[in-house]
């Protein structure tokens, strides 16, 4: 550290070719640093100015990296990397019904949940993720991940009707995770949500329960909604309501709501969204992968509703990798809509970083790289052959295979990567815990 009676003393400065920092829209900044100090950012300015201001503990040098916001996964399944290949190639009910909730009956226990959110933790630091927002059973062991791993996350905590792993009801459930929220209660990184599985898995009383208490403790709520058509169809033809209908008039429907998937989404149900202040979290390629259907991003975008990005669980993608989530995302929207400048680069990087942030309601604190907010940050190094010449560094980020470029991540200004190597979890033992399971779950 280099320090003098002109300088301010410092935690970490972070030098970098170019800086996105999401906020102001569209702007890239170039040969600036990150001041960070406590875990927040106090300065983001030109780096010959920063070096003279500041002394900083840690300091690095990125010459050919770009650095973003921590990306935010806003809908996984952690635990289900374990499941990775392990039923592809068929259509969401049978996948789930005749595969996927067998194995789950078979194999799924605190150290399943452990070990599988180990490994995708693992993946989502080394592809540039920072916050997460999950749901799946034993949730308690996935915040201990969370916090050994030092990433941030949003834990929804499961309903259903039915017995699974995890309790045998609504009522079970909803009172263990009341006691989880409890014990995570005002902590800096880990929040409590509650996540009824999905309209046709949940009966009217617990999500009119689930509502009033979402109201009252102020707790976001994450469902599967509309993700494929005959989801709507079997609704319509059961009640005579779409399930978002059902929804908004049991009072799930809020700004605290989000919607994930919404693969099937009418004019009626875009102003459901819009009036409600509900998100959508978009899978564009889970979604793909089981041939569920398309979100409309571009309608959405246009009608002023947040969509977010989210990998779904590695069962049903099979990777945890959220710039290729923006790629896809990208390319699917212009597709679907026919339009080439629907969901351009600047914007694929937002609904993959501050629309994230927004939808789990922690747009105050990450996001955007801003004086004030935590200090989450991505580096991606660009000095491959794959992605020269490099005219517009977001184009890069949006459309280039850059996953294995990230370089270094930082949450709350702690280094989570380092140069790849990652600094909080044993990428060994993960190989040798996750070649068990392998062994095991194969026979």
């Amino acid at each position: 550290m280099n320090q003098d009676s002109h300088t301010t003393p410092v935690d970490l400065m972070i030098h970098a070719r170019w800086i996105i920092p999401v906020v102001p829209t569209n702007t890239v900044l170039r040969d600036c640093s990150l001041v960070i100090h406590n875990g927040k950012i106090v300065a983001l300015s030109p780096s010959a100015d920063a070096k003279r201001r500041y002394a900083a503990e840690r300091e690095y040098q990125l010459d050919n990296h770009i650095i973003t916001p921590g990306l935010v996964n806003a809908h996984n399944h952690a635990a289900m990397s374990l499941l990775r290949g392990f039923a592809d190639d068929h259509p969401l009910q049978t996948w789930l019904g005749d595969h996927i909730w067998p194995a789950e009956a078979q194999w799924v226990t605190p150290e399943f949940v452990r070990d599988g959110s180990e490994l995708s933790a693992a993946e989502m630091i080394r592809s540039g993720t920072t916050t997460f927002s999950d749901m799946y059973f034993f949730p308690e062991e996935v915040a201990k991940v969370a916090l050994h791993s030092g990433m941030r996350c949003q834990l929804s905590f499961p309903v259903f009707d039915f017995p699974t792993a995890w309790g045998q009801g609504p009522d079970e459930y909803i009172q263990k995770g009341l006691a989880l929220h409890d014990d995570y209660r005002s902590h800096p990184t880990v929040n409590i949500a509650f996540g009824p599985h999905a309209p046709y898995t949940v009966s009217d009383e617990p999500l009119q329960r689930i509502a009033t208490l979402a109201a009252e403790m102020q707790s976001p709520i994450q469902i599967h909604l509309h993700e494929t058509a005959a989801e709507v169809e079997d609704a319509v033809a059961a009640s005579g309501e779409r399930p978002i209908e059902r929804l908004h008039r049991l009072g799930l429907l809020t700004p605290l709501t989000q919607c994930v998937h919404m693969t099937q989404v009418s004019a009626e149900d875009t102003e459901l969204l819009k009036l409600s202040g509900a998100h959508v979290v978009h899978c564009p390629e889970s979604n793909l992968k089981l041939a569920s259907g398309f979100c409309p991003v571009k309608s959405l975008l246009d009608h002023d509703i947040n969509v977010a990005l989210g990998t779904d669980g590695a069962a049903s993608n099979n990777d945890q990798d959220l710039f290729g989530e923006m790629r896809t995302a990208a390319l699917l929207a212009k597709g679907v809509s026919g339009d080439a400048k629907a969901v351009d680069a600047h914007t694929a990087l937002r609904m993959a970083t501050l629309n994230g942030a927004k939808a789990l309601g922690l747009e105050s604190e990450i996001g955007s790289l801003e004086v004030g907010k935590q200090a989450d940050i991505t580096a991606v190094a660009l000095n491959q052959l794959e992605q020269l010449p490099l005219y517009h560094p977001v184009s890069a980020l949006s459309y280039s295979n850059i996953s294995q470029q990230v370089s270094h991540v930082w949450v709350n200004g702690h280094t989570l990567l380092e140069d790849r190597r990652l600094t909080t979890l044993d990428e060994n033992h993960i190989r040798h815990k996750i070649h068990l399971w392998q062994t095991r779950i194969g026979a």
